[in-house]
């Protein structure tokens, strides 16, 4: 094998090395369940990822500050670094941008079974959930605000 054979035998190899990995990484991540019909047409009001209003009301609700049975941070620590098992990463763009507006409304305000993560829809009025929402979808971006673009159906 001439130099460069070798050299191009070793791309090729590296190459199919990341594919596979890429697509075993792609495969770990179970299909999310589908949105009930209730939930589905349930999208982020105009503005409301970036508002800063909407984002600092998150917050507060977010930390427990405003209704002291609905404290995410507890479970999904202060700045969205998991502090109890089974917790998602809310800092972790992989997590949120699976998420569509209506599959994360939804998980908010019903739960997640068998999980921890209990329902708000009782505790939280629709619009405090997408502020939450807004507030969370920072911790992907470097705690800066961002337009949930990232998400592809």
């Amino acid at each position: 094998m001439t130099g460069r054979n070798f050299g191009l035998a070793i791309v090729m190899m590296g190459s199919a090395l990341i594919l596979s990995g890429g697509m075993a990484f792609a495969e770990d991540e179970p299909p999310l369940p589908p949105v009930p019909p209730e939930y589905a047409d349930k999208h982020m009001p105009a503005g409301g990822w970036t508002d800063p209003k909407a984002i600092e009301d998150g917050e507060q609700i977010y930390k427990g500050e405003i209704n002291p049975n609905v404290n995410c941070a507890s479970c999904h620590g202060k700045d969205g670094k998991p502090v109890k098992k089974g917790a998602r990463d809310m800092r972790d763009p992989k997590n949120i941008c699976r998420w569509s507006d209506s599959f994360w409304f939804w998980r908010i305000s019903e739960g997640v079974p068998k999980t921890k993560m209990k329902a708000n829809k009782n505790a939280l009025t629709e619009e405090q959930i997408w502020h939450v929402m807004a507030f969370e979808n920072m911790f992907s971006n470097d705690g800066k605000p961002h337009d949930h673009s990232c998400y592809k159906p």
